[in-house]
């Protein structure tokens, strides 16, 4: 059974003690935090009257516009590989329900890919990350792996990679991306490259895809609900391979899109015609987000190892992904026995929210959970819109007491 999101129950768990009065660090969910481009707004605003339904797969100017934003990252793109939905979600279940076999996936992972897996009837079969970044199957294990579960009757058919990643909030060089790339191609495997923190590299010219090194059985998907911020408004695309194969598959996802959800919104049709053009006023506040949020994930990955928690330097995105078996001793005497405990003890005894380990198929033994830093930039649009311009937001109030409220219940937990 595919439960409620624990992403999603999260948000909503600790929304309601925040309204309750308790205060509450929010580092649960991974929404972008920040406020709407104005420009972007009154994009939306004017095409509003537009009620009617649009084309399945997007209209001409916003596929034109998807292949323009993907050629300027170095992916040559027709209009016609292009397919928008609300949202990356409805992209990512289609394209696992379309291509064969089951799903090979890199652990820890997005919650979301197992669970629509097991909705499309597909196993997942799990590889460990490596120790340089999440978001990629370790090579030294993805191999051996295969062949383990060909034997047990598995039929591994497609291998999803988030670049960057969440969980960790790393990105993987381009090294360690075409040799996972190549294993690939050696297994006939599809790729499904979640690509949507892609412009929220802490470097840009660090972002690679998957697709650079094996064109043809590459399906990128993407969205504008991180860089842009725009989750509510659910403006989601993907990318298609060319050639015989590609096309097959985008005719599938057609055929689901059209049984599923019909269309994106006309008037989100035209958000996303404007923002993936890349105007000026996009790519400042692209710029800008990203430096917030590389200033506040890396201020809490120096209170993490302060403390003495394991944990990826974060070089993409809003999240930190770290360990604290250091502490086993101390929490196991206080009934601590893997990361759902231990989210659970972070959240009463210290007020901290974030969200365990064994929601993104970790081992549950283990004492990690996801961090993400991006629900620290205020409650309202004022503070966030002075946390994006601020040279020094960690030294804003709210983002500052958020800061030392992490920091004291994890120097609390090293007196235990």
């Amino acid at each position: 059974m595919v439960v409620h999101s624990a992403t999603l129950a999260v948000n909503e768990r600790l929304a309601a003690m925040r309204a309750a009065g308790q205060q509450v660090v929010h580092l649960g969910f991974g929404e972008a935090g920040l406020p709407v481009l104005p420009e972007i707004a009154e994009v939306l605003t004017a095409h509003a009257g537009r009620n009617g339904y649009g084309p399945v797969i997007g209209s001409p100017s916003a596929r034109t516009a998807a292949a323009g934003y993907f050629a300027r990252r170095g992916l040559k793109t027709d209009a016609a590989q292009i397919a928008f939905a609300p949202g990356s979600k409805p992209l990512l279940y289609a394209l696992i329900a379309a291509l064969p076999g089951d799903v090979v996936l890199p652990q820890p992972a997005w919650l979301t890919y197992a669970a629509q897996a097991a909705l499309a009837g597909k196993h997942v079969i799990g590889v460990p990350a490596p120790a340089a970044a999440g978001g990629m199957p370790d090579p030294a294990l993805l191999e051996e792996t295969l062949r383990e579960a060909r034997k047990a009757g598995r039929r591994p058919g497609v291998l999803l990679l988030t670049l960057p990643d969440n969980p960790t909030g790393t990105m993987a060089d381009r090294a360690l991306v075409e040799q996972v790339c190549r294993i690939a191609e050696n297994h006939d495997l599809a790729i499904i490259s979640d690509e949507i923190y892609r412009d929220l590299c802490h470097r840009p010219q660090e972002a690679v895809s998957a697709a650079s090194y094996v064109p043809d059985r590459t399906f990128v998907t993407n969205g504008l609900s991180k860089a842009m911020a725009l989750g509510g408004w659910r403006i989601g695309f993907a990318r298609f391979p060319v050639g015989p194969h590609g096309e097959d598959i985008r005719e599938r996802v057609i055929g689901i899109a059209s049984e599923l959800w019909s269309s994106l919104a006309a008037p989100m049709q035209d958000v996303a015609a404007y923002v993936l053009d890349d105007p000026d006023s996009v790519m400042i506040q692209v710029a800008a987000s990203r430096r917030l949020h590389e200033r506040i994930s890396l201020a809490v990955y120096g209170i993490l190892t302060a403390a003495g928690a394991a944990v990826r330097k974060p070089n993409a995105a809003f999240y930190s992904y770290p360990d604290l078996e250091c502490f086993r001793p101390a929490l196991a005497a206080r009934g601590v026995k893997g990361s759902d405990d231990l989210a659970e003890f972070l959240l009463d005894q210290y007020g901290i929210g974030v969200l365990s380990g064994a929601a993104f198929g970790d081992n549950p033994g283990a004492f990690r959970f996801r961090v993400a830093t991006s629900l620290l930039y205020g409650e309202t649009d004022e503070q966030r819109w002075t946390a994006l311009s601020s040279d020094h937001p960690t030294e804003l109030p709210w983002i500052a007491a958020a800061l030392e409220q992490l920091k004291s219940g994890l120097t609390a937990l090293r007196s235990l």
